[in-house]
């Protein structure tokens, strides 16, 4: 299975658009998911102080008992769903906690539900495991909504889990409380990623631990408090899978880095406002770039109501996004996604970042409007 990993193509985009810009050149980056803020002052101040005062040491393998406590606070108080401190693995970024839950489930020839297009790393985790990843594909022409008729043709005695992602990445989009419910309803375990939560612009992000106590739950403090580079996740599980997640954690891991802990109980405590503050500059981003995007001649098929994507239709422009990617990072210089990392239904599409400034988006669309004219 390990020779079926695909490489992560964003990061290929970006070690290229990297290459170039130590040749000289000035790139403008919409191709990579990160947030260009720096930690909230709070965040700061407490990893600081962390570092200063000596406390960096091995924390326990399951993480800080207050910042589990913390996160389990978090989600009464947002989702008024009751789970356990117990019941918590802080991990060192979100990826640990899908290889840890993705080990636990499976044996080799599993299978485990993906959507196709959906986030580009979750069948290569399946992979890394040994199992297998099985594709429901997304029409651009229904906005990319879940059929559950599709997904129920789909599961099969083999079926360990299907991973969902609301905020998505690619889309931005949020899965209808109902649809939900209904994938909740399917009998089969729920890995929802929910790490662009705390960023939505329009309607109201839902965590599936509302319909279902069969499912873990993925999320951690990269994208809501700007906390990337400090490398901290945590997984939600069920109780009976506790033991074994902490046995893997302990060997593969032995726990997240302390001082990124005591900052992430500093952003539960006390970042809100800067996350408000961060929520309202990516939403006037969000409605530049859809309307800019759009008088370039891009079709937008579903916008974006979370994260900071939007998914593009190009395929007025080039039938392979693949080489128009890096062709527009040659030739306009900047870097975006092309959709088929995303899976086989992202051909023809392009996923634009706007993790970035405004004056760079608009410096973007600049480029990329002249780049298009000369074609």
């Amino acid at each position: 299975m390990l020779e079926d990993i695909t490489p992560f193509i964003v990061m290929e985009v970006l070690e290229k658009a990297q290459e170039l810009e130590r040749n000289g050149i000035n790139i403008i980056h919409m191709e990579v998911g990160e947030p260009d803020f720096d930690v909230p002052p709070c965040v700061r101040d407490a990893v600081a102080e962390a570092v200063s005062t000596g406390k960096t040491h091995y924390t326990h393998s399951l993480g800080d008992p207050l910042l589990r406590a913390k996160i389990a606070s978090l989600y009464k108080k947002e989702y008024d769903v009751d789970f356990s401190p117990e019941n918590i693995v802080v991990t060192s970024g979100s990826s640990p906690a899908i290889l840890l839950v993705l080990r636990t489930l499976c044996d080799v020839g599993d299978e485990v539900l993906v959507f196709n297009p959906g986030y580009a790393c979750y069948a290569n985790f399946v992979r890394a495991v040994n199992a297998i990843p099985v594709n429901i594909d997304l029409s651009p022409e229904d906005g990319f909504r879940i059929d559950i008729e599709e997904v129920k043709k789909k599961i099969t005695p083999k079926t360990k889990a299907i991973f969902i992602n609301s905020p998505s990445n690619p889309f931005g989009t949020l899965i209808e409380p109902e649809v939900m419910r209904q994938i909740a309803d399917l009998g089969i375990t729920v890995i929802s990623d929910e790490i662009y939560h705390g960023l939505v612009y329009e309607g109201k992000a839902h965590s599936i631990l509302e319909y279902t106590d069969n499912a873990f739950v993925l999320n951690g403090f990269s994208k809501r408090f700007a906390m990337t580079g400090l490398r901290l996740g945590y997984l939600v599980s069920p109780a009976k899978y506790m033991r074994t997640l902490q046995i893997l954690q302990q060997n593969l891991f032995i726990c997240a880095p302390s001082d990124a802990q005591k900052g992430g109980i500093a952003a539960i405590d006390g970042a809100a406002a800067d996350v408000e503050r961060m929520c309202a500059i990516y939403n006037e981003r969000r409605k530049f770039l859809v309307d800019g995007l759009q008088k370039l001649g891009f079709k937008i098929w579903t916008e974006p109501k979370g994260a900071f994507y939007v998914y593009a239709d190009a395929r007025m422009f080039a039938d392979d996004t693949y080489k128009f990617a890096f062709d527009i990072l040659e030739n306009a210089h900047v870097g975006v996604t092309p959709g088929i990392d995303f899976g086989s239904q992202g051909q023809g599409f392009l996923r634009f970042s706007y993790a970035n400034s405004l004056e760079n988006i608009k410096e973007g669309l600049k480029r990329l409007g002249e780049y298009l004219a000369r074609r």
